[in-house]
């Protein structure tokens, strides 16, 4: 009887083996689709990060852009005034 138990014991113990082997397969093929998951996000967030950055540059430059054709703007009413007023004096 003891050979018998030592037989179920054995195919216990050699399933239990192989439900472990096969577990650690499977977590092992998770592990590396998760890391290729892992992977192709951190692109996306670098794609996104780059776009951001060149977003907040251009409208830095815009910001400069606009800034700089209010002061020609300014500059230029500045001109006319000067010129009309001139005018305007000659005619008095």
């Amino acid at each position: 009887m003891e050979t018998n138990e030592e037989g179920k014991a054995e195919k216990t113990f050699k399933s239990f083996g192989k439900r472990v082997d096969q577990f650690v397969e499977e977590l092992g093929e998770a592990g590396e689709k998760l890391n290729k998951e892992f992977q192709d996000k951190y692109e996306e967030l670098k794609v996104s990060a780059e776009k951001l950055k060149n977003e907040a540059e251009n409208k830095e430059r815009w910001k400069e852009v606009e800034e700089s054709l209010k002061k020609a703007g300014e500059e230029l009413s500045k001109a006319f005034k000067a010129a009309f007023q001139k005018k305007e004096e000659k005619k008095e």
